[in-house]
């Protein structure tokens, strides 16, 4: 360079602030990826940028010449705005670029009865010593909880009409007692698709399709449902009655249209209580509509079993009433039997039923009472229990009597339950486990 060049004064490009005009919007996305720090996903979406100008959201660019070089976009909340996302191009930064965007959109905000501005993003990000020149402080022992809904507006409307349901969390950790069974389940089903990645290290392949067998009442619906909310996966019970009768081409007919509908649904757990009404075993009988249903879920499956988020969940009372070719290795990964709680399964469902008020409660004694119970059973004895001390209550309180649930009111509430099963029915459960589970 020689001495005459170096007197020359330089031209800094000037910048400028304006509106947000709807063709500036690929070049702020493009900007908007672009402009990052960190490694930290931010906390706004870029879809929900985009959402917010086109919607009319208070937005503004900074530009040189025909370039835009930074970006701001806000949504507005009552007297509350938040800034979802400040963008800089890295070779603009530090030039005051950021605390002037903050400045205007300020001023516009205001005039829209603003009053508190706010925003969220990750520490050392893009904006952030613009945000502390601004005069924002930044709120210390604040955390950020966050939960994504777990499907597409278009998958809920198609679970509403199929009257499927996303389940609460926690349902998991509600299933009182049933260690063996709980342990069973979580490590061969709920594991191996909640970490399939890490299952995957180890050659585990998550099962696709399970079988729950056991007596009436001992929770193959409860565990079902506790699966789909530990994984946080919709949960679809199919009724074949109700579906032949809502379809006039037939149970079969009905079954595949279903089967096509749930495809559009990426994670689910899919539930058939009593499924021997539709798998029923042949024994070479001669041909009958119900082997049309068996043979059309027969191809059904292998189907289901191509999603890698999808667990079919069948449900039965008497899993020696199915068919052979139905529970053959391949179609089903498990044959799971879900039997009577012991006692140490009563002790903790009795504990969960009873109320706070029940201190002094002989659990014991009841975990004696009520050997031949299900969990229903002891369920209904628990209500009825209370049932009747509340209504002492309510005939004796006026006189001050100090009124309680006691032992008493459970014991004879246990007397007065008809239990689900009979000696019979456990005897042929435990022949069913030696014959059917494959674990």
């Amino acid at each position: 360079m020689t001495s005459h060049e170096s007197d020359v004064p330089r031209v800094v490009p000037v910048w400028r602030v304006r509106e947000f005009h709807d063709e500036d919007l690929d070049r702020a996305i493009r900007l908007l990826e672009e402009s990052h720090d960190t490694e930290a996903e931010p906390v706004v979406s870029l879809a929900e940028v985009v959402a917010a100008v086109r919607g009319s959201q208070p937005a503004l660019v900074a530009e040189v010449g025909a370039e835009i070089v930074a970006a701001i976009v806000s949504t507005i909340s009552g007297e509350r705005a938040w800034i979802l996302r400040l963008a800089i191009a890295a070779e603009w930064r530090h030039r005051g670029i950021g605390s002037a965007l903050l400045m205007h959109l300020e001023r516009r905000l205001i005039g829209h009865g603003v009053r508190r501005f706010s925003a969220l993003l990750p520490a050392g990000e893009v904006g952030t010593a613009a945000f502390t020149n601004s005069g924002f402080v930044a709120r210390q022992g604040v955390v950020l909880f966050e939960r994504l809904a777990p499907l597409e507006p278009a998958e809920m409307s198609l679970l509403e009409r199929l009257g499927g349901q996303v389940l609460n969390p926690g349902r998991w950790l509600a299933v009182a007692g049933m260690d063996g069974e709980k342990h069973l389940i979580e490590s061969r089903v709920v594991l191996p698709l909640e970490r399939s990645d890490e299952a995957a290290r180890f050659g585990v392949l998550p099962p696709r399709a399970i079988v729950l067998f056991g007596p009436p009442g001992t929770g193959k619906t409860t565990f079902a449902k506790a699966v789909a909310s530990r994984l946080g996966w919709p949960f679809v019970e199919i009724f074949p009655s109700r579906l032949a009768a809502d379809s006039p081409g037939g149970l079969a007919a009905a079954l595949r249209e279903t089967f096509a509908q749930l495809e559009s649904l990426e994670r689910l757990v899919l539930f058939i209580d009593e499924v021997e009404e539709i798998a029923p075993a042949r024994h070479g009988q001669a041909f009958s509509p119900v082997h049309a249903v068996t043979n059309e879920l027969l191809k059904l499956l292998p189907i289901f079993r191509e999603g890698d988020q999808r667990l079919l969940v069948c449900a039965t009372n008497s899993v020696r009433s199915l068919d052979a070719a139905f529970l053959r290795p391949g179609r089903f990964d498990y044959i799971i039997p879900i039997g009577p709680p012991d006692a140490k399964a009563r002790e903790a469902m009795w504990t969960r039923f009873l109320p706070p008020a029940a201190a002094r409660i002989d659990v014991a004694a009841l975990v004696m009472a009520s050997e031949s119970f299900t969990p229903a059973d002891i369920e209904f004895a628990g209500r009825k229990a209370a049932q009747a001390a509340f209504e002492r209550f309510v005939g004796t309180h006026r006189d001050g009597a100090d009124v309680t649930v006691t032992t008493e009111d459970y014991l004879e509430a246990i007397a007065k339950t008809r239990p689900t099963l009979t000696s019979a029915m456990v005897d042929a459960f435990n022949a069913d486990i030696e014959s059917f589970a494959r674990l």
